[in-house]
């Protein structure tokens, strides 16, 4: 993939040091305010929590050396001053009465409940001895180290691959997020970057498609609102329920799940059709118009109206806005490529920007994520110097498959038998739960934890031990939904006997022999330094003055209009799907993954989701709610206030056609389970249609069981993910029986 090829990089070197000072101070306060406020100061940080948006934040610290309020930075051009609640309460998170506090070892049953509280010390000796008899019994790659983003900080998060790397432990495949929808826009740029977030506000139509931004990404609303105001742009929304994000719109499109490619085909057909179509830009940028139109003949609106569920009208109306205007941006989320055709549809989408040279114009294009701008590098932090391309990798996803030992899912190799897990709650998030829950509980497996309170994973656990939060240590972030590279110093001291990711990390070296390679030894801070310096961005001193870093290239580089990431410089209309660039392939050892034969030349609707039939006629997505971040927050008290209860979303039509009242108890299931929660009757979604928000703990749902029961670990074409929003169920009433 050419991130930066000859043609760019020069241009793009000069540019990033054109960010100016006055978008990087502190937000100005007042005598007054300072004179009143003598004994609180402001610390200036970064929201850590598995978003795009890495919000820049200001925290009061108060004299006792508490934190109070939080907000988003005024002065953080992206940010805006505009946070989620969630994050603007977190002291009720940080101060929270059941934070862990102290290291454990089980004593009873798994599950059970049983611990006895430990000293560091003797938790870090039974963890090494554990690994140490692991690899004696059955070789390194019996030991897994498995993380992911509960931080974002690239410190605290990645140093785990150091550790996995010098031992030479299983590899780990992250895959269960991004890998459908960056694959699909790669696929097509051959780059993962775009136009400037910020030029959202300077679009006159803004498409907000498959993201609930209102709930998970709360800055792409602060721009596009904007936009509104200031120009009287219009907001158009694509999602397959009437969301908070569609409630803003002014045109709202509601999709059945997995159909995105189809109306993206309808839009693109219209548009050659019609005459909106930028002919001349796609004979400089792009690979195969000509093929693309002959394909598109077919693909009509009354087409993609029986696929999607929408009227003709509807899908002409939207066709004709943004065909009829230049500064369209198309705002793409992750939440519509979390189906098995993910890829393809998040391609197709992508190509509307391209047929129609939205490119060409600020306030245009298809934006989805820069992380190919930032260029950190991080070698010496993650010890890829001494990483073994022959030791197995597996699929995050499978966690399920890989310890209940399926041979696939472990590459054929021996079992896992030790587990470290920092960052992630896989008992809770991972996809068919009920393997997950029968691996955890496996007397011949050793797991640790290393966690900030008593999730669901830490309860099956036989060492627990307990973190420290993003406020209580130094870390770098990077924005992969805007622009910058920002500073988290640590603010606050946190409680005496909780510990960083680092120092669990390093303390395991040092047991386990290893800690005089390369990387180990340094604090979190010298990591942060040198990771700056050898990748041109200053140092640990300067960004801490500065707070972040603004690292968009030039426009002619952001819209491609030198060309886009492929050597030849165009878009791909054809990309080759088996080989093609991603961001995050698959190692050699898994390969090409799911019915890849079976995605199309073109952009096309390829039905290899979970396609309803008699037997399950309901198709099911897991979408996110506002309060919680995937597990995250579902142990704060106003949080789970606000969200209530665990429930299924169902349309008027199928409650009357299956005799259920709002409130019910309801059973939903599939060959993978079955969940029983409490309908809510709910309008704007498609009939056949059934949305469960979360995520819930299992043990908050009438059973205990949560919704990941019903989704999916098969690996997903063509490089792998976890499809959470495609997934077929049956639906029927509950008996009252157990009724919370």
């Amino acid at each position: 993939m050419n991130i930066l090829d000859g043609r760019h990089f020069g241009l793009f070197a000069a540019s990033l040091m054109q960010y100016t000072k006055d978008m990087n101070v502190a937000t100005p306060i007042s005598a007054e305010k300072a004179a009143s406020k003598a004994e609180v100061r402001i610390g200036h940080t970064v929201c850590p929590h598995d978003c795009p948006s890495a919000c820049a934040l200001e925290v009061d610290i108060n004299a006792d050396g508490r934190i109070g309020r939080v907000r988003g930075a005024n002065a953080n051009t992206y940010t805006a001053g505009v946070i989620c609640a969630k994050v603007a309460r977190y002291s009720e998170r940080i101060y929270h009465p059941g934070r862990l506090l102290t290291p454990k070892r089980r004593k009873g049953a798994k599950g059970a409940g049983d611990w006895q509280e430990i000293s560091w010390e003797a938790a870090l000796d039974e963890v090494a001895d554990a690994f140490v008899k692991a690899e004696a019994r059955h070789g390194a790659e019996a030991i897994w180290p498995y993380f992911y983003a509960g931080t974002m900080g690239q410190v605290q998060r990645d140093s785990i691959e150091r550790l996995r790397h010098a031992k030479k432990y299983s590899g780990f495949f992250g895959s269960i997020c991004t890998n459908m929808a960056w694959t699909g826009y790669v696929m097509g740029t051959g780059a993962l970057r775009g136009p400037d977030p910020r030029e959202i506000g300077k679009a006159d139509v803004v498409v907000i498609w498959g993201t609930n931004a209102v709930a998970t990404q709360v800055n792409v609303m602060t721009h596009a609102v904007k936009a509104r105001k200031e120009r009287g742009a219009k907001i158009v929304v694509v999602d397959i329920y009437d969301n908070p994000t569609m409630k803003q719109a002014d045109m709202r499109i509601v999709v059945r799940p997995g159909t995105d490619a189809a109306l993206a085909c309808a839009v693109m057909h219209i548009a050659f059709r019609d005459g909106y179509a930028d002919r001349n830009y796609m004979a400089r940028f792009a690979d195969d118009p000509a093929g693309l139109e002959a394909h598109l003949k077919s693909k009509t609106p009354q087409w993609a109206s029986e696929i999607t569920g929408l009227s003709v009208e509807e899908i002409e109306a939207f066709a004709r806005l943004v065909g009829t205007t230049k500064k369209t941006f198309f705002r793409l989320g992750y939440g519509f490529a979390r189906q098995r055709n993910g890829a393809v549809a998040m391609h197709a989408a992508l190509s509307i920007a391209t047929v129609l040279g939205s490119w060409q114009y600020e306030g245009g294009g298809a934006f989805h994520n820069n992380g190919d701008i930032f260029r950190l590098n991080k070698a010496e932090l993650m010890g890829t110097a001494y990483a073994d391309p022959d030791v197995r990798q597996l699929d995050q996803s499978q966690i399920g498959r890989v310890l209940t030992g399926d041979a696939e899912a472990l590459r054929h190799g021996g079992p896992v038998t030790a587990l470290l897990i920092q960052n992630t709650n896989p008992v809770n998030v991972a996809p068919e739960q009920r393997l997950v829950k029968q691996g955890f509980l496996r007397d011949d497996l050793f797991v640790a934890v290393h966690e900030q309170f008593m999730t669901e994973t830490a309860e099956v656990a036989d060492i627990v031990m307990p973190a420290t939060m993003f406020l209580e240590h130094d870390d770098i972030y990077r924005a992969g939904g805007q622009n910058h590279i920002l500073l988290g110093p640590k603010l606050v001291e946190p409680p005496e006997t909780v510990r960083t990711n680092l120092f669990v990390i390093e303390e395991l070296a040092k047991r386990l022999g290893v800690d005089h390679m390369p990387g180990f030894g340094l604090s979190a801070r010298e990591h942060v330094d040198r990771m700056l310096k050898v990748s041109g961005w200053g140092d640990f001193e300067s960004l801490a003055e500065e707070k972040w870093i603004d690292a968009q290239p030039p426009f002619e580089m952001a819209h491609y209009l030198e060309g886009f990431g492929y050597g030849d410089g165009k878009f791909r209309f054809s990309p080759d799907w088996a080989t093609g660039p991603s961001p995050n392939k698959p190692p050699k050892n898994i390969g090409v993954m799911g019915p890849v034969s079976e995605f199309p030349k073109f952009p096309d609707q390829v039905d290899v989701i979970e396609v309803a039939d008699a037997d399950h006629p309901f198709r099911l997505a897991t979408s996110p709610a506002r309060n919680f971040l995937n597990s995250t927050f579902a142990e704060t008290k106003t949080s789970v206030q606000k969200e209530g209860r665990p429930e299924l979303m169902v349309c008027p039509e199928d409650a009357a056609r299956n005799d259920i009242a709002d409130g019910d108890i309801v059973r939903i299931g599939n060959t993978r389970g079955e969940v029983r929660l409490h309908a809510k009757i709910v309008e704007g979604a498609r009939p056949g249609v059934l949305i469960a928000e979360g995520l819930w703990p299992n043990k908050a749902h009438l059973d205990g069981e949560g919704i990941n029961v019903l989704t999916g670990a098969d690996a997903v074409a063509p490089y792998g993910g976890a499809a959470f929003h495609d997934n077929k169920v049956w639906l029927r009433r509950g008996d009252e029986a157990g009724e919370a």
